[in-house]
């Protein structure tokens, strides 16, 4: 059975910074393709980034883009989303992802892509 645990959410000011994890149990991080996805109220859910397998390719998403960083830990098996530079529009419940696949595919993050989930952490940015 996959799990995804998501934690490090929590509330900062504009300008911080906060490191999100995802640690996965029943599921190697290090040969799968993996994403952040985040959804603010009344919006749709919308991919971050992904990290393709195996090595560090990655792929972020302009409104984030040069601010977010996403990376893995294969010995710890743990999943991370680095966001600096906060601002209020990044306000959002965050959410790793995983493919059944291990490959990821081409073209924008789209949730349907994605077969597993965690419970999401809040994220919340003051002015």
């Amino acid at each position: 059975q996959v799990q995804l645990v998501e934690s490090g959410g929590g509330s900062v000011q504009a300008g911080g910074s906060l490191r999100l994890s995802c640690a996965a149990n029943g599921y190697s991080v290090r040969g799968n393709c993996m994403a952040w996805f985040r959804q603010a109220p009344g919006k749709e859910r919308e991919g971050v980034a992904v990290i393709f397998p195996p090595g560090l390719d990655t792929v972020i998403a302009d409104s984030v883009k040069g601010r977010f960083t996403i990376s893995r830990d294969n010995a710890k098996n743990t999943l991370y989303l680095q966001m600096n530079t906060l601002k209020p529009d990044d306000t959002a419940m965050y959410y790793c992802a995983a493919r059944r696949a291990r490959s990821c595919p081409s073209g924008p993050l789209e949730k349907d892509d994605y077969t597993y989930w965690g419970r999401g952490t809040q994220v919340t940015v003051s002015p």
